[in-house]
């Protein structure tokens, strides 16, 4: 099957799938997608049993279908190898009466981990026939928290590429910052600017965009632009697998039989996470339902509750920052497949959401989207609350972003006969400070301190990647401006 990618905004540009792995973002601003996806199913009955390398192996085979098996095999091998805590990768443990699926297990602790250790793998396989031999790629990314760190480690001193890293400052946990302007490499780049991640998000699809600045990088250093934040679909497809790995593991233990449908809870700012489930629905797996949790930042809630996206809106800095977001870019291709390929209606709606800075659907579009997916939302009390009751009655510790999907998941109804599971995003240690505030533990001293006390008062430990940044150098101190972003890319390119 000849898979080709194209915007969700038109279809004029076809590309290979390492072609638009490689190109990141569309160049009329819109995000890649294939019309083949769900042409090709995945027989879940053959997963059961097999290793995550091995459903990995299945399911990107499917969506990377240009990508020889052999290729293939050489990336999952080199992605989810020991570095993982787990050797299941992304475990699935009972928490009361429904299921959590742990997805922090990965170096930087965070579910970043499980597309950006593959990501540079499939990018390093990218330039053959795409790209001279001597062309160089700077991959750039706007992070609200995790994809920073989870990028960093994954390009780090990867041959012919750098990769630049821009965060709000002062808007993400103190553990998640030093996790970034702690990193080695000679080809990373760290800075952080002045506004929320939205700012830089939007930044960073503007210097994608940016045909100036595209030639004077191929002229200068023969440097093209990449992203890997999960507009990049190689970013978004290996998250596919971990929906395949959970449905599994629920047969595997008896809790389901192959064919029942399952619902999944996810805390998400950027609809990424949650759109790797419906891309797993496409695929065959029984999802009945994937609810969207989102913070105090609930763009999300009302756009499935009314059909309205609107981006016009106070923006809140929460203790759940990696959802600090109102701008989400991933739900575009929700709306792309769900409309039918409509990329005019596309068009339209991303028009008005840069111009106007709002968009509505049409209500016949609207239901069918609420027919599959549903949505919740915590505020700080109530994500506070969640961290406290999960442990009182599971003694589990969950971080603040997974805490607004377990506060969904205790207010929503139950499905008769149908399994919940709540994707876990991050590891508790990276916001020692709020976890512990919650459990009502000391909080004075360093965030270290915190980390401490909370190991001993919960008897987890605490992720040796977190807990020895107390003492890592720091390296990348800068703070630039929104509009000093293009020229720092400038700079860190002639650096590659």
């Amino acid at each position: 099957m000849n898979t080709t990618f194209h915007s969700t905004r038109g279809s004029s540009e076809q590309l290979t799938s390492r072609q638009a792995i490689r190109q990141g973002l569309a160049g009329d601003g819109g995000l890649f997608v294939t019309d083949d996806l769900g042409k090709q199913q995945v027989d879940v009955a053959e997963l059961i049993g097999k290793s995550y390398q091995d459903m990995a192996r299945t399911v990107l085979g499917v969506l990377l279908p240009d990508f020889l098996a052999s290729e293939l095999d050489e990336c999952i091998s080199a992605a989810y190898r020991p570095q993982w805590l787990d050797s299941a990768i992304t475990p699935l443990k009972p928490l009361g009466d429904d299921y959590i699926l742990e997805l922090f297990n990965g170096p930087t602790s965070a579910f970043k981990d499980v597309a950006l250790q593959i990501l540079p793998q499939f990018m390093a396989r990218t330039a053959s026939g795409a790209a001279s031999a001597n062309e160089k790629v700077m991959v750039l990314t706007a992070t609200s928290g995790d994809t920073g760190k989870a990028a960093l480690a994954g390009f780090a001193d990867t041959p012919g590429t750098g990769i630049t890293v821009f965060y709000p400052e002062g808007k993400v946990s103190e553990i998640q910052r030093l996790q970034m302007t702690t990193q080695t490499g000679s080809n990373v780049n760290v800075c952080a600017v002045k506004g929320n991640f939205d700012d830089a998000q939007t930044a960073v699809k503007r210097i994608f965009g940016d045909r100036n600045l595209a030639s004077r990088l191929e002229e200068s250093n023969s440097v093209s632009l990449s992203s890997a934040n999960s507009i990049n679909v190689g970013r978004l497809v290996p998250q596919v697998v971990y929906y395949f790995a959970a449905y599994a593991q629920l047969v595997e233990s008896g809790a389901i039989k192959v064919g029942d449908e399952v619902e999944f809870v996810v805390p998400t700012g950027n609809f990424g996470d949650i759109l790797a489930g419906y891309y797993a629905k496409k695929l065959g797996l029984p999802v009945g339902r994937l609810t969207v949790a989102s913070d105090r930042n609930n763009v999300l809630f009302d756009f499935l509750t009314t059909g309205t996206y609107n981006r016009e809106r106070p923006f809140y800095q929460t203790t759940s920052p990696s959802m600090d977001i109102l701008v989400s870019s991933n739900l575009e291709r929700m709306l792309y497949y769900m409309s039918d390929g409509d990329t005019e209606l596309i068009h339209s709606l991303m028009d008005d959401l840069q111009n106007k800075g709002s968009f509505t659907i049409p209500k016949t579009l609207l239901e069918r989207i609420r027919g599959l997916f549903s949505c919740g939302w915590a505020d700080e009390n109530q994500v506070s609350q969640a961290i406290t009751a999960c442990w009182n009655a599971n003694h589990y510790v969950i971080d603040p972003h997974t805490a607004c999907g377990y506060h969904v998941l205790s207010q929503m109804p139950r499905e008769t006969g149908m399994p919940r599971v709540l994707l876990s995003t991050a590891s508790p240690y990276k916001f020692p400070r709020v976890v512990s505030k919650a459990l009502g533990l000391d909080t004075t001293g360093t965030d270290f301190d915190c980390m401490d006390r909370l190991s001993k008062a919960t008897g987890t430990t605490a992720p040796r990647n977190l807990r020895s940044l107390e003492h890592a150098t720091e390296r990348f101190t800068d703070v630039i401006s929104i509009d000093e972003m293009s020229d720092y890319v400038m700079n860190a390119s002639q650096n590659l």
